[in-house]
């Protein structure tokens, strides 16, 4: 028997989960949540080549990366392999006339989806269907897949990924086994960041910067001056100050990014004003701005993430963007007035 392999760092618990199921036993439909940059999509990946892989074997994970299929997952764009589909970001409802096959269209639609997985495996085995980042243009795009999230075609499985699970219909959501994934440890994300090439000081300095996110580390060892964490610092800094930025940082793509980097900010001004300047910080890229903020009381600290919090579970609902940092705003501006 060949050796199998599951490349993946972290996600102990639905690693656990899925080592414990066969072919047999694996449902339809999963729902993969968790903060942006933990793994959900690669962990998706890489179940899906464990399903696709032709190496003999009873368990669901593995594969042994020297099948043909395998080789697919390995290769290059132009050689996908034809019994996965992967589609990330919105979905759109899609033409009802119109009859494609296998990656025909540059965007696929969620009627797209449904023609297309109705065709028959390829392979002659399971045929996988990723959704990452999900996110529906209209309620009639997620209808349109109600029904086949329900009861898919024999042999498909489905897999969705979000950090936002609250922005999912109820009726979808319901009919997915949903799977919590965690915050990375700083290790772990020091390990994932060498492995794509950072040198060990770059890995370091990501993995404390990353608060448990791969995605928060790269864009923190960035220098865009027009990234989102640099962004976020300018208007964080800016309020805090007094002011009232004419620039915002909130879009539907990066609200939810966007309040976790304030947090952060929040947390390391609440360690400087109680513990001085000795305290450790997260955003120690920001370590010179940060020891500039006035003193925030205790009371004003708990107050201010306590508002964070709820501008998390808003922005999870149909607020806009706008109308979120709008409320976050308001909160740092109160702290700064009672600091007056």
């Amino acid at each position: 028997m060949s050796e199998l392999h599951f490349d993946v760092i972290g996600a102990d618990g639905p690693r656990a989960y899925f080592a414990q199921l066969t072919r047999d036993s694996i449902a339809h439909a999963y729902l993969f949540t968790g903060p942006p940059g933990v793994g959900k999509k690669t962990f998706a990946r890489r179940l899906a080549q464990s399903l696709l892989c032709e190496a003999p074997k009873r368990e669901v994970l593995g594969y042994d990366g020297t099948c043909n299929s395998c080789r697919l997952f390995a290769a290059t764009e132009a050689a996908r392999h034809p019994d996965f589909l992967e589609h990330t970001g919105v979905l759109k409802i899609g033409d009802s006339d119109a009859a494609l096959g296998f990656y025909e269209s540059e965007e696929l639609t969620a009627r797209d989806l449904v023609r297309q997985l109705s065709m028959q495996s390829y392979s002659g085995g399971m045929r996988v269907l990723l959704l990452g980042d999900i996110d529906f243009a209209t309620h009639h795009a997620a209808n349109a897949l109600l029904k086949f999230f329900e009861e898919p075609p024999r042999g498909v499985v489905l897999l969705l990924t979000t950090s936002a699970p609250g922005r999912l219909l109820t009726t979808i959501r319901s009919r997915l086994i949903e799977l919590r994934f965690p915050s990375l440890s700083q290790a772990q994300v020091r390990q994932i960041l060498r492995t794509m090439d950072y040198d060990e000081e770059q890995a370091q300095l990501g993995a404390s910067l990353g608060q448990g996110s791969v995605t928060r580390a790269i864009a923190a060892l960035g220098d865009d001056e027009e990234s989102l964490r640099t962004q976020v610092a300018r208007w964080f800094f800016a309020v805090a100050d007094g002011q009232t930025p004419e620039e915002t940082w909130a879009t539907r793509d990066t609200l939810d990014e966007g309040l976790e980097i304030l947090k952060s900010f929040v947390r390391d001004w609440t360690a400087r004003s109680v513990a001085g300047s000795s305290a450790p910080l997260v955003a120690v890229d920001y370590q010179q701005e940060l020891g500039e903020l006035p003193r925030l009381e205790p009371v004003d600290a708990i107050a201010l993430l306590a508002k964070l919090d709820d501008a998390q579970r808003i922005a999870r609902t149909n607020v806009t963007p706008t109308m979120v940092s709008e409320l976050v705003r308001m909160a740092l501006t109160g702290r700064a007035s009672t600091r007056a």
